[in-house]
């Protein structure tokens, strides 16, 4: 079936659970909303008529390395050409360089449209999106002159070089080293893994952001730096020119997202590879992370993205799919295995868990652009302390709904979602790297309790507990028959996840071990609290404003009746759960 960009879903979300409006009203952002629709409409449009025709062709084939050259799938460079010219790369970037200054909150809308027809095309430009972040926040001069404006028009791509075949995750082990040069320019050598879209032919230059340490260096992340490597060198007027020390010396074998390239690089086989300091030395981990809590929402995204393209396959094949009884059967005729109330069940679950994990990426992309573009100080901060809140969620919890919607998807097709031309698994695949990108969501849980809840001294979140208790008081003053029990229900949440914060808080300066061991079932409580309470924010609106928006109303109740109800066994998992966690001796 073919991919349809679900647009009033995106903007039902923006208008509700982002507030994209009253920020058009108090002149943060200056757009309206006909454009935001008219943007989104089209990226809906580019995405099921260029995109998607080439998910299928593009996983089958996949990318190769022949004679030491990358070569994307049928298409692609082609599809990426249509997707340069069109300026969608340019959506969120500064004017300055060529960008359309659009909020983040639209681009974040447009990515998970393009992750949702092709996500292995939607990588590309994902991280050029953060390599453009970094450059522009900490680059030099020369470097925003020379290297911006074709990566923000698309010409040039970008990609982020962290890992290591001997440290993963752990930067701090990072062997990759940089020589200062005496013309202020520095050599770097080393090999880097699992660098997607590290090389390819679909543009005439790849701009890599290479972490890389000085030989005088302190040991750790304190000594780590960062370094723009071009794969050819550019002068000063802007034209490439030669060739950079710098190759792709294999593509890995990949579960999914097979057209994706995803490339062991080789920095310096030839005495080194030119690059430039982005920031300052010894602080590249600082910068770097600007691109990767970018990268970490996008990814976000990306597990809502898959999970909508699930969602839509699966609920096409269980209207079309007849087998045994149902209400509707005449005779000894079978009907539509929609009609039956576990297959049932299970769509309501990729629906509901779909569009609460749209609504807390768009909140957490709302506050981005709050934390940008506000005139006072004061509220750029208190958005800026909200997004770091926010950003672990967004990144492991639709991630980690995004596989489970995959799977749902595979088994409402039964043994034809196990047979790869139903294009059910595909999606599952691609969906399981989405939880290991850019720190893992096991990362992203000790990030959260660890880092986040004691942000200002616990009041960032206790404060965001209090906005979602106001919403659970305002769905139980409503007082609406049609919403059930969802006041009920998210209260429940809401109280499982405030007793839930404070244990942890207390537990993380005496036993930060047990505290860790609650850190993934706390994320799930807060993701559940979040999306029940955005979800219920959507159904309240479509009952006020008198549009109808039934279906709004619907999903709210569901995932209040049925999926927030988890939130009290988490809680109780996060507070007493340590023990039989710790208590037994797993290392040989």
């Amino acid at each position: 079936m073919p991919y349809v960009a679900p647009v009033d879903d995106i903007m039902h979300a923006l208008k509700t659970a982002a507030g994209l409006e009253a920020l058009i009203a108090d002149g943060i952002i200056a757009t309206d909303m006909d454009t935001v629709s008219a943007v989104i409409s089209e990226a809906g449009k580019f995405g099921a008529e260029v995109l998607d025709p080439l998910n299928w062709s593009g996983d089958r084939q996949g990318s190769k390395l022949v004679d030491g050259v990358v070569h994307t799938p049928a298409g692609w460079k082609e599809a990426y050409g249509q997707f340069a010219a069109a300026g969608w790369g340019s959506l969120p970037c500064s004017e300055e360089h060529g960008g359309q200054g659009l909020p983040q909150m639209v681009s974040m809308a447009a990515s998970e449209i393009w992750n949702s027809a092709n996500m292995g095309f939607g990588l590309c430009p994902l991280l050029t999106q953060g390599a453009i972040d970094a450059v522009e926040a900490h680059g030099s001069a020369f470097l925003k002159h020379t290297f911006l404006p074709k990566m923000v028009s698309g010409e040039w791509t970008g990609t982020m070089n962290l890992t290591e075949p001997h440290a993963g995750s752990d930067l701090g082990h990072l062997r990759a080293k940089a020589e200062k040069q005496s013309d202020g320019t520095y050599k770097i050598t080393g090999t880097k893994i699992f660098i997607t879209y590290g090389d390819h032919e679909m543009t005439e230059n790849i701009v890599h952001l290479v972490l890389a340490r000085l030989p005088d260096a302190p040991p750790g992340t304190r000594g780590i730096s960062l370094f723009l490597v071009p794969k050819y060198m550019v002068g000063t007027d802007g034209v490439r020119g030669a060739r950079n020390d710098v190759i792709c010396a294999g593509l890995e074998h990949k579960l999914g997202i097979h057209a994706s390239p995803t490339c062991v690089m080789k920095f310096g086989e030839k005495g080194g590879a030119n690059g430039y300091l982005i920031g300052k030395e010894n602080r590249g981990l600082n910068v770097m992370f600007i691109m990767m809590n970018a990268a970490r929402l996008a990814v976000g995204v990306q597990g809502v993205a898959i999970a909508e393209r699930a969602t839509q396959r699966a609920l096409e094949y269980a209207r079309e799919r007849k087998q045994g009884r149902t209400a509707s059967s005449k005779g000894h005729e079978m009907g539509p295995i929609v009609e039956h109330a576990d297959v049932r069940r299970n769509l309501m679950t990729m629906k509901a868990m779909t569009q609460a994990a749209r609504a807390i990426c768009l909140v957490t992309a709302r506050e981005t652009d709050v934390s940008r573009l506000a005139k006072d100080p004061a509220v750029r901060a208190a958005a800026a302390n909200k997004v770091a809140l926010l950003t672990p969620i967004a990144k492991a919890f639709s991630t980690d709904i995004g596989c489970e919607v995959a799977s749902i998807g595979v088994q409402i097709h039964g043994g034809m979602g196990f047979v790869e031309e139903t294009g059910a698994a595909q999606y599952y695949r691609d969906a399981r790297i989405l939880p290991i990108y850019e720190g893992t969501n096991g990362i992203q849980a000790i990030d959260l309790v660890s880092r986040k809840l004691p942000l200002d001294g616990g009041k960032v979140v206790e404060n965001y507990i209090g906005e979602l208790w106001k919403t659970c008081e305002e769905v139980r003053a409503s007082n609406r028959p049609e919403f059930g029990r969802m006041a009920e229900r998210l209260s429940d949440t809401v109280i499982a996840l405030s007793e839930a914060t404070r244990y942890l808080m207390q537990t993380m300066q005496t036993n930060p071990d047990a505290a860790m061991a609650g850190a993934t079932p706390y994320l799930r409580l807060f993701g559940l609290a979040s999306g029940g309470v955005y979800l219920a924010r959507g159904a309240l609106a479509a009952t006020r404003d008198g549009s109808g928006g039934s279906q709004y109303v619907a999903l709210a109740r569901f995932f209040a009746e049925n999926l927030a109800t988890a939130a009290p066994g988490l809680k109780e998992t996060v507070v007493g759960g340590a023990d039989s966690t710790l208590g037994m001796a797993l290392s040989a």
